[in-house]
């Protein structure tokens, strides 16, 4: 598989990313097909995903709640957040799958609160929580530029020249084994 950026709807380019210079984030190899990594450029934690049609740059926040996406699940272009079971496709911005605690998505259309299969049902019980689910909206996708140079993956993010790309060290040993991790 060529590595390539992977083409995104250009009106929902991050802002301040238009025109901003590339900078280099990771060495290629570091992000093989099917992998997503967090590199951290001062305060701004992006989101690198090798999908099988190209290599996306976005924030490590869900679209709905903030959580690391980089801690979820990519399956194809498709990316899992780890939190409320959302899922997102890299290609359009757009959600695939609402979240569990439901709400809003991107053109506002409202979708209720629902529960994977095998779990205990949640029920939506009136309140200010339900009030607040119910106006959270879900966001598309804010991109950031790609480019892949002498087998290093660039980027156009919009922060100072003397921020240094930092990649964060590999998730804690008990995000592999579900068993251990607690709620």
């Amino acid at each position: 598989m060529d590595a390539r950026s992977l083409p995104f709807p250009p009106d929902l380019v991050a802002a301040g990313a238009a025109g901003t210079g590339f900078r280099a984030a990771l060495p290629l190899a570091d992000l093989p097909p099917g992998s997503m990594r967090r590199v951290s450029f001062g305060d701004l934690d992006v989101l690198f995903a090798h999908t099988p049609d190209g290599i996306a740059a976005v924030d490590d926040r869900c679209p709905h709640m903030a959580a690391p996406l980089s801690v979820g699940s990519l399956d194809g272009c498709v990316v899992n957040c780890p939190l409320h079971d959302g899922k997102f496709d890299l290609g359009s911005g757009d959600p695939v799958q609402m979240a569990t605690t439901g709400g809003l998505d991107p053109d506002g259309v409202y979708h209720p609160v629902w529960t994977p299969a095998g779990k205990t049902v949640k029920d939506d019980v009136p309140g200010r929580k339900a009030i607040a689910r119910r106006y959270t909206r879900v966001r598309r996708f804010q991109y950031y530029p790609v480019r892949i140079v002498a087998e290093t993956i660039e980027v156009a993010i919009p922060v100072a020249a003397d921020v240094v790309a930092t990649q964060d060290q590999a998730p804690p040993a008990f995000f592999a084994d579900p068993e251990r991790a607690t709620a």
